[in-house]
């Protein structure tokens, strides 16, 4: 399995990209031989279902795998909530997997409060990608940031990677026929593929 590196690097590391003769970036390539992924957000962003489509692919390369399903500690909790956080996890490798893994070495957190209720897991030099678009100073607010992790420099011991991945999705489906409300609830897919095209993961049964 093979992970995609960006131009910077791990954290710490201020090495450059690497640049072809015709001026593209090159982006480094790192052999895995196995890796833990976290997909978290609230019960509705599909996490469990983003988690089931990636551990299909998985299996279809034949890589060995356990998963760790977490649902919300309530029922119909408060969108963008701590108690409302629904998460995913799943460890695969080229070698026989005992348990979903402890420590993830990539979350994929949805909104501000999946960020919080996981980060404390996560060891430092982890891959964090998050959805910029739900950090918005009243989901911050719900989960006690009075500034965004994102931005504040708390993150710097981890590989951050902030995206608008509900606008990118929404651009994505711009020549489809579906109301922004179904655009923006697909969201957890375009999630999907970001981390299929990371991992090598085939996407054709998905």
């Amino acid at each position: 399995m093979y992970r995609v590196l960006t131009p910077q690097g791990r954290p710490g590391d201020k090495s450059r990209s690497l640049v072809g003769t015709h001026g593209m970036s090159i982006k480094p390539v790192e052999s895995l031989d196995s890796v833990v992924i976290r997909f978290a957000g609230d019960s509705g962003d599909g996490m469990q279902l983003t988690g089931d489509r990636f551990t299909s692919e998985t299996a279809a390369l034949g890589n060995d795998l356990s998963t760790l399903p977490n649902y919300p500690a309530e029922i119909r909790a408060p969108q963008g909530t701590l108690l409302g956080v629904s998460s995913f996890q799943l460890h695969f490798a080229d070698h026989h997997v005992l348990t979903p893994g402890d420590a993830p070495d990539v979350l994929v957190a949805m909104n501000p409060a999946a960020l919080k209720a996981n980060l404390g897991d996560l060891p430092r030099g982890a891959t964090i990608i998050v959805n910029t678009d739900e950090f918005t100073k009243r989901n911050l607010a719900k989960v006690g940031y009075a500034v965004s992790p994102v931005e504040d420099g708390s993150l710097e011991s981890y590989h951050l990677h902030p995206l608008r991945l509900t606008s990118l999705t929404v651009d994505a489906l711009a020549d489809f026929d579906l109301s922004r409300k179904d655009k923006e609830r697909s969201k957890n897919m375009f999630a999907l593929g970001l981390l299929s095209w990371l991992y090598t993961r085939p996407t054709t049964g998905t």
